[in-house]
C-alpha cells in the first residue's frame, strides 16, 4: 500500500499517547477509589465490575482514529481489475512427438482440449491467433475475436515433424503488433507456447527468439507436457514397428521463460493441462492497478467511532 499524503502518518502517534494517558487515568482512578473505601465492601455496593467490557469503546475509538488518519493520508492499493482487451498467441507444438498418449488422448489431443477451453473463458474483446510449429512455424489463425475461427484453427493442427521453437515464438509475438484496441492503442499482447521438448530444426534460435520477444514487451508463458514414460510407435517399410522414446525436455522452456519475462509451467496429465490454462486465462484476463482506496478508510472509520460511542452510552450511560 502506497500513500499520496505520507506526512499524514505522523498523527497516528497519537494514538499510543492517547492509550498512555488512558492507562495512567485508570491506575491514578483505582488509586483514588481504594483510598476512600474497602475494595472487600464494594460487592456490596456494586452488582458486578464492569470488567473488561469498560474498554471496549476506548478500543472501537482509537481504531476509527487510526482509520481517520489513514484515511487523510489517500492510500493507494493495487486491485486486480477485468481486462477487456487484449491479444493471445497460442503457439502448439505439432512435431511427431506431439503424438504420445501417455497423456489421454495423446499430448496434441490435450492441447488442443485445453486451447479451446482457455479460449471460451478469456474475455470476449480478447483476440486469439493460433501458430502451429513442427519443422516449420506457420500461422493457423491471426488473432480473431471470432471463437469458432479459434476453435476451428485448434481442431485442424495435425503431427509434423520437427521442432522449430524459436521459429514459433518469433512469429507469434510478430503476429500481434499490427493489433489494436478500440481507443486506437496498442493491446497488451503475450504468448503461450505448449511443447514437450527441445529445439530440433527451425531458423532462429529459442534464446534469440525469446530476448526479441523481450525487446517487444511479449511475455511468453511457456507450458512443457508429458511424462518420462512418453514413446512414439512408428511403422517401418517392410511392416516392422519402431517404438521411440520422447520424454518432456524443459531447458528450452524454461529458457524462453526466463528471457522473455513470462513464466514455465509443467503439466504431466490434461487435466493438469487445464488447470495451467484456467490459471492463465486468469491471469491474463485481469491487470493489476493502483486504485485510491481513502473512501474504505473514511467509512470504516465513521463504522467504528459510531460502535464506540453507541458502546458506551448503552453499557455505561456516558459517551467516550
Amino acid at each position: 500500500m502506497t500513500f499520496d499524503w505520507p506526512i499524514a502518518l505522523v498523527a497516528l502517534l497519537l494514538v499510543p499517547a492517547l492509550i498512555a494517558l488512558y492507562i495512567a487515568r485508570e491506575r491514578r482512578r483505582t488509586a483514588f477509589a481504594s483510598g476512600f473505601t474497602n475494595p472487600d465492601l464494594l460487592p456490596n455496593v456494586v452488582d458486578r465490575k464492569p470488567g473488561a467490557r469498560r474498554h471496549i469503546p476506548l478500543i472501537l475509538l482509537l481504531l476509527g482514529l487510526t482509520a481517520v488518519v489513514l484515511g487523510v493520508a489517500r492510500p493507494h492499493a493495487t486491485v486486480s481489475v477485468k481486462r477487456e482487451e487484449a491479444t493471445v498467441v497460442m503457439a502448439v507444438d505439432v512435431s511427431r512427438s506431439m503424438k504420445a498418449e501417455d497423456v489421454e488422448p495423446t499430448r496434441l489431443g490435450a492441447a488442443q482440449e485445453a486451447a479451446k477451453v482457455f479460449a471460451a473463458d478469456v474475455p470476449e474483446k480478447f483476440r486469439i491467433g493460433v501458430v502451429s510449429f513442427a519443422t516449420r512455424a506457420v500461422p493457423a489463425l491471426l488473432p480473431t475475436e471470432d471463437r469458432k475461427l479459434v476453435d476451428d484453427a485448434i481442431d485442424a493442427l495435425s503431427p509434423g515433424e520437427g521442432t522449430a521453437i524459436g521459429d514459433a515464438v518469433a512469429l507469434s509475438a510478430k503476429l500481434g503488433q499490427e493489433q489494436r484496441t478500440s481507443d486506437g492503442a496498442a493491446p497488451p499482447r503475450s504468448v503461450l507456447l505448449i511443447s514437450d521438448g527441445a529445439r530440433d530444426g527451425g531458423a532462429v534460435a529459442p534464446q534469440e527468439a525469446a530476448r526479441q520477444a523481450k525487446r517487444m514487451n511479449v511475455p511468453v508463458y511457456t507450458v512443457l507436457l508429458g511424462t518420462p514414460d512418453g514413446v512414439v510407435e512408428e511403422t517401418l517399410p517392410g511392416g516392422l514397428r519402431q517404438i521411440i522414446r520422447v520424454p518432456p525436455s524443459p531447458d528450452t522452456l524454461e529458457q524462453i521463460a526466463q528471457l522473455s519475462g513470462g513464466e514455465f509451467f509443467t503439466a504431466t496429465d490434461a487435466d493438469g493441462l487445464k488447470r495451467v490454462y484456467e490459471e492463465l486465462g486468469s491471469r491474463l484476463g485481469s491487470r493489476d492497478e493502483s486504485r485510491e482506496v481513502g473512501d474504505y478508510f473514511a467509512g470504516g472509520a465513521a463504522a467504528l467511532l459510531l460502535a464506540g460511542g453507541a458502546l458506551s452510552a448503552l453499557w455505561f450511560r456516558r459517551v467516550v
